[in-house]
């Protein structure tokens, strides 16, 4: 199969916070699936195949009066990413015990390196939430776990997870170049027991997990989260990212209608993360 196309979108913002998160969360609402954040502004990528010319008429955003963000955009083939990602992409640390780096970066002296080749795919660590979620699973016990990382982007989550002590883990994406780019990735990592799987909540059947991690955007999550409770042990955890402050209500009081209870809040810039326990 030939790998997709590509459009980039070069956006320019004044002044750049919170305007650059909020665009990123508005741009993923609509089909953009990776961004490189830099001092100017954001770089946005959807697939062609899922462009379409009035793409951006549902970015509140871009209508503001507090931000002047102006915009260019082009064609992007696969075999040019290699080398923009190279240029953006610099190793992240955190809290001082995970390293998230590419292969050509030096090996770092943290207790987890995990080493990410993200091409197009989300989930580097320097994103918010990305960066959350590693936090959450620092900080929990996930030794002999059964873990599910839905949206897995790189497969980052999953493979720290791994790194941490759970046993069985499988990792879901929608997109066809995150589900081969985790793959890539899971091997470059040298894990043993993750299973890569592409598509949604939709392919889960008769699996039970005693983790469930789920980094993705607030509408998705407000679908699938009866799902998740569902394939949720007793006593399992849920960790949810991919949403700010002013969601927190309404994914609250979904989960608990869901018997899910929440634990533990992470708040980072405008975005935040959550742990519920059943």
């Amino acid at each position: 199969m030939n790998p997709p196309v590509y459009i980039g979108y070069d956006f320019k913002i004044e002044p750049l916070q919170p305007a650059s998160e909020i665009l990123i969360a508005e741009l993923g609402l609509v089909g953009f699936e990776s961004f490189v954040e830099n001092s100017e502004g954001v770089t946005a990528y959807i697939q062609k195949a899922q462009w379409n010319a009035f793409i951006l008429e549902d970015i509140n955003i871009l209508r503001s009066q507090e931000f002047n963000i102006t915009f260019s955009f082009n064609e992007i083939e696969q075999t040019n990413w290699n080398a923009e990602w190279e240029k953006n992409f610099n190793p992240i640390v955190v809290d001082g015990l995970v390293t998230v780096r590419a292969p050509f970066h030096e090996q770092p002296v943290t207790k987890y390196d995990i080493i990410i080749e993200p091409k197009m795919s989300f989930g580097t660590g320097h994103h918010e939430t990305t960066h959350m979620m590693i936090q959450h699973i620092i900080k929990n016990d996930f030794v002999d776990k059964s873990v599910l990382d839905m949206g897995c982007g790189t497969g980052v989550l999953a493979i720290l997870a791994e790194k941490v002590g759970a046993v069985k883990l499988d990792a879901i994406d929608i997109d066809n170049w995150c589900y081969l780019n985790s793959l890539e990735n899971v091997e470059r990592n040298q894990c043993q027991n993750i299973a890569v799987h592409e598509g949604d909540a939709t392919i889960l059947t008769d699996q039970m997990y005693d983790i469930i991690i789920a980094n993705i955007n607030r509408n998705i999550l407000l679908e699938d989260i009866p799902s998740y409770s569902e394939h949720l042990n007793k006593n399992g955890q849920l960790f949810l990212s991919g949403f700010y402050m002013d969601d927190v209500p309404l994914i609250e009081k979904l989960c608990n209608r869901h018997m899910l209870k929440l634990k533990e809040t992470i708040k980072r810039g405008d975005w935040v993360s959550l742990k519920f326990l059943n």
